[in-house]
């Protein structure tokens, strides 16, 4: 029993001290919280209540984000960062703990995946999802236990690929909460987690409802079938991510995309735009999520953590400013340029900066934002990509003509042809003398077939990954389809005129350290029995004495703006 225990408490770091809530315990006190409460969940209303906290309320864009293409070195001088950030940017296993730390997403991500397991328990418990509201209760645990642990392995582990998952470590999944439940800490493979994740799918999709107040913050249907698509596209099942993604974005998905034309009439003013950005009555943000995170503040018009920036040189070389297939057109609502002594940003006004105070006197509480975890322009590129898969290029351009013209001002019609004409006459990023100056073009190495460079498929997805990017520049998603397409990623220090100076490291195709490190206090050592960590080709860095626990959501002082 207290081997189980331990081993729970490592994975999970959390355990049920409630009737309606998971707070963090230490190892030693979990006897004393049991029994068990969850048989007082006996009610729809209570179960509604529950699924409150299965909900993320950490996020991995900050992480992701350092991770990806979408972040330059701003020079050793540069005062404006953390140890964190260097470590993540560097692509080093991260010692440092903080409200966006891997170890709070790993610990939030297994407390919310507890919550759905024990709404799922509840339900069987008052004899099953036997009413409309129940099923979709049901419906909602399913997909918070599965986006959990979607989440979970493709950040902490290599990426699904079809010709070697069952060799991939993934994450463990956990289906219970019952405190006895013999828990395996041995990760099972990639393969294994995805085929877990499919399952609670197929059980949520037929029951998903949309009986919310506020739909856009629940996993209403459209969120749900969203979800559906950019798994089964991860999972490198063309037809399955083009069925669920049609059903999300409807008949006509030009109605359901963010209306940037109507954004462009708003006063140009960074809180207005970001508020509306995350607007809960918009069709295009299918599911919102709250998080304690200073991605507003990183990715707004301020100089915090900006050694690493996405600046001017890689907007205009690799994504919002590049000269791209529409030519001279311009966005609805282009890039905001901030340029000053160590600060060189270049940025949309998407998430905004919130501040949650907890004694307004002394100015300190809590950095948070609201980000769309699923969009409808998202999810229209998802299906052009499955279609380019497909081989079904007419029905890929149509659907990358309708995002293109839905965010920039342009009559252009795309069709496979003037797609392959456009890529196949770009050099590819990377390919001068020092191997360190950008284009809108990078090679792709997935495992699965693609066809030969400068064929009519490899430039249809060199256009669905640049649009993709610019769709969701400053969310965290372009690390994934970094780790999906084996993209090599040049780090660089730029010069005080913002142009490469030099190379500082790459990462590879089949680098290690795209799979995030296990936290430290999860992590199997010789100290302590846990989850195996990932493998790695040198040292890691030593945590010199530095004591991780209990550092979990530590208020902050409101930044000097």
């Amino acid at each position: 029993m207290k081997t189980i225990v331990r081993l729970y408490n490592v994975l999970v770091c959390c355990c049920i001290a409630a009737t309606f809530t998971l707070i963090p315990a230490a190892c030693d006190n979990y006897l004393d919280v049991l029994p068990d409460n969850r048989t007082e969940i006996d009610s729809e209303s209570k179960i509604q209540k529950l699924l409150v906290s299965a909900y993320l309320t950490r996020d991995p864009l900050y992480v992701a984000e350092m991770m990806s293409d979408n972040v330059d070195d701003y020079g050793s001088d540069n005062p404006n960062t953390i140890r964190f950030a260097d470590q993540l940017y560097a692509w080093q296993d991260v010692t440092e703990n903080n409200n966006q730390s891997p170890e709070n997403f790993w610990e939030e991500c297994y407390s919310n995946i507890a919550t759905a397991n024990a709404a799922l328990e509840a339900i069987e418990e008052i004899g099953g999802a036997t009413t409309t509201k129940l099923k979709q209760y049901k419906a909602e645990a399913l997909l918070c236990r599965a986006y959990a642990h979607f989440m979970l392995v493709n950040l902490f582990s290599q990426a699904y690929r079809k010709t070697d998952a069952d060799s991939q470590l993934g994450i463990v999944y956990m289906t219970a909460t019952a405190p006895t439940l013999d828990i395996n800490p041995d990760r099972p493979s990639v393969a294994e987690v995805y085929r877990l994740i499919d399952k609670d799918l197929q059980e949520a999709l037929p029951l998903v409802g949309s009986d919310y107040q506020v739909p856009s913050y629940h996993f209403n249907q459209r969120a749900a079938y969203a979800f559906a698509a950019r798994f089964y596209l991860y999972y490198e099942q063309w037809d399955r991510a083009i069925d669920y993604a049609s059903r999300c974005v409807g008949a006509a998905p030009q109605a359901m995309l963010r209306d940037w034309q109507y954004t462009s009439t708003m006063t140009r003013d960074w809180n207005a735009i970001s508020q509306h950005y995350i607007d809960a009555s918009l069709n295009c943000n299918l599911l919102l999520l709250t998080s304690y995170s200073y991605m507003g503040l990183v990715f707004g018009p301020y100089r915090y953590l900006s050694k690493y920036s996405h600046g001017k040189y890689l907007a205009e070389h690799e994504d919002g400013e590049a000269l791209n297939i529409w030519g001279s057109d311009v966005f609805f609502m282009g890039m905001n340029t901030y340029s000053a002594t160590n600060l060189d940003k270049t940025i949309f006004w998407k998430l905004p900066y919130l501040f949650e105070y907890v004694d307004a006197v002394a100015g300190t509480g809590y950095y948070r934002t609201v980000y769309p975890a699923f969009t409808t322009d998202e999810c229209l590129l998802n299906r052009a990509e499955a279609y380019v898969l497909k081989g079904d290029y007419v029905k890929a351009a149509a659907d990358l003509t309708t995002w293109m013209q839905n965010i920039v001002q342009t009559d252009l019609v795309l069709t496979p042809e003037l797609i392959a004409e456009f890529y196949n006459s770009v050099d590819y990023s990377y390919s001068d003398p020092r191997g360190i100056e950008s284009t809108i073009k990078k090679h792709l190495n997935p495992a699965f077939d693609i066809g030969p460079e400068g064929g009519m498929k490899e430039a249809m997805l060199q256009c669905v990954l640049g649009f993709r990017r610019i769709e969701t520049l400053q969310t965290g998603l372009r690390w994934y389809d970094i780790k999906r397409y084996g993209i090599e990623v040049v780090r660089r220090v730029m010069n005080a005129s913002g142009q490469p100076e030099r190379r500082t490291d790459v990462l590879t195709v089949d680098d290690l350290r795209r799979a995030v490190q296990i936290p430290l206090r999860a992590r199997r050592t010789s100290e302590h029995d846990g989850v195996e960590p990932n493998p790695r080709s040198t040292t890691e860095p030593r945590i010199d004495g530095k004591d991780l626990s209990g550092q979990s959501l530590e208020p902050i002082k409101t930044p000097q703006l």
